[in-house]
């Protein structure tokens, strides 16, 4: 069995080599190892929320010469649906992170600060 085990291995290996000389086909240019940080990029914002109700406020406080007590009903729903809508990003993230969605890039960095890459090739 472990012979068998050592073959494979060996067809691996005669495989990633070039035929000439036994040079490898593919040249990295850096160490094949990730790196410990995560880049730091800004995550794609999802769609706008609540649009048709911040436009319906804004409507009656320029009818109304912005004065709050007469938009009462407009400001309610608007922040209703903020609430709802804060709500559902909220269940989103907890739902993405017990699936195993994609991690946070300080959440990543953390991780790969608590267990380095080796920095030696394998």
């Amino acid at each position: 069995m472990a012979v068998q085990g050592g073959t494979l291995f060996q067809e691996n290996v005669s495989r990633l080599l070039g035929r000439q000389h036994g040079k490898p086909v593919l040249k990295p240019k850096r160490t094949l190892a990730l790196g410990d940080p995560v880049a730091n990029r800004k995550l794609k914002k999802g769609e706008a929320t609540c649009i048709t109700e911040m436009s319906v406020l804004m409507a009656c406080w320029k009818q109304n010469n912005f004065v709050d007590n007469l938009c009462s009903d407009e400001m309610n729903s608007f922040y209703i649906c903020v609430k709802k809508a804060q709500a559902a990003m909220k269940n989103k993230y907890e739902l993405s992170s017990i699936q195993g969605g994609r991690l946070h890039l300080k959440e990543a960095t953390a991780m790969l600060k608590r267990y380095p890459n080796l920095r030696t090739e394998i």
